[in-house]
């Protein structure tokens, strides 16, 4: 049997791609297991799942001052003590790792034990993590094309990022349903990342009145962001996060509102949806948000809406212009390479374990 230590943590985004390739690593009989931080995400995620987890130290590495880059250095290094202890006990013949802070210590050790490692960068340039990581790495997948020149030559594998399966199983007729919506108008879901956002969330509500003459809308707003003065408002549904009707959410909807997270995106082009992107704002992050967004754009996926652009006109006008040629966005989409993520990056896996 062979063994696949995997690893990423921080955000669900570096863990969710892991957990769409746990059905088909178990089809193949991977001994599967599973380092990350002593109480991150990734713990509460990946045990639900039976798989065996491993707790290592972990520290940020940060490019701006903070009193924790004084200690972290310190977590970092103990951490990489106890994932080469990891590697070595578990010996495995590939390691998969998704990135975040987490992974780094795991990457190294794999590369102490001449393990083949293989990372995943879902942004369009790769964040610190991932670049410390990368010398160590014997291939490294990416979402979009334009990352490919930032990587090392001979490494890079465009592959997209691998969703979890049971998103494209949905059922409308059962969503429908669940948000007491009729057939007669079409459905916008507007999603506002893990966290909600507070400018998309507040940009949509605006236009409420608007857009319910002519849609239908399942809005996923974010722990806290429930605004009870909506609750009874008809073709309207608000809901803190979905887990197990999203599925079926998807299937009922025709257009997405969303934030341009990687791996979010690449759900909407797996599931070819037509979606309006509002990345996050370059002056609240490192821009990669807009840089995946311009990317689709470029591809012909998605439209985009910078969050200091948006008005309540614009947004309107945005929304019927992406319905009006949504057909456009899903052909472009049926014409991605990226059809299969969990296809190849089984292949790459499979591929290094036997070597």
């Amino acid at each position: 049997m062979k063994r696949i230590i995997l690893t990423g943590g921080g955000t669900a985004g570096h863990v969710t791609p892991n957990i769409a390739l746990l059905p088909r690593l178990k089809e193949l009989n991977y001994d599967i297991h599973y380092i990350g931080s002593y109480n991150g995400i990734e713990k509460e995620l990946i045990e639900q799942f039976g798989i065996p987890y491993h707790g290592i130290s972990t520290g940020k590495l940060r490019r701006y001052f903070s009193v924790q880059n004084f200690t972290d250095p310190f977590r970092v290094i103990k951490g990489l003590g106890e994932a080469k202890k990891l590697v070595k006990i578990l010996h495995p013949d590939v390691i998969f790792s998704k990135g975040g802070f987490v992974s780094v210590p795991v990457v190294l050790a794999g590369k102490s034990r001449h393990v083949p490692t293989i990372i995943h960068e879902s942004d369009m340039t790769p964040g610190l993590a991932n670049k410390i990581s990368m010398p160590s790495a014997s291939k490294i997948c990416c979402n979009f094309p334009e990352t490919i020149e930032h990587l090392p030559a001979g490494k890079a594998v465009l592959t997209g990022s691998p969703i979890r399966q049971e998103l494209l199983s949905g059922d409308k007729y059962k969503a429908l349903e669940f948000l007491h919506f009729t057939q007669d108008k079409p459905v916008i879901m507007v999603v506002g990342g893990s966290l909600g956002s507070v400018a998309v969330n507040d940009a949509v509500r605006s236009v409420l009145p608007e857009l319910l003459q002519s849609f239908q809308v399942v809005h996923l707003c974010g722990k806290g962001k429930i605004d009870e003065s909506l609750k009874d408002l008809e073709g309207y549904a608000q809901f803190e996060y979905i887990k197990d009707e999203l599925k079926d959410l998807f299937a009922l909807t025709d257009l997405v509102i969303s934030r341009a997270g990687a791996n979010a995106i690449c759900e909407l082009l797996a599931l070819h949806k037509p979606n309006l992107l509002i990345p996050l704002s370059a002056n609240a992050s490192r821009g990669d948000q807009i840089l995946n967004a311009r990317s689709f754009e470029r591809q012909g996926f998605s439209m985009v809406m910078e969050e200091e652009e948006l008005t309540d006109e614009k947004l309107l006008a945005a929304v019927h212009k992406l319905y009006d040629s949504r057909e456009d966005f899903i052909n472009a989409m049926n014409q991605s390479s990226q059809q299969d993520p969990i296809k190849t990056i089984i292949g790459l896996i499979e591929d290094a374990a036997s070597k």
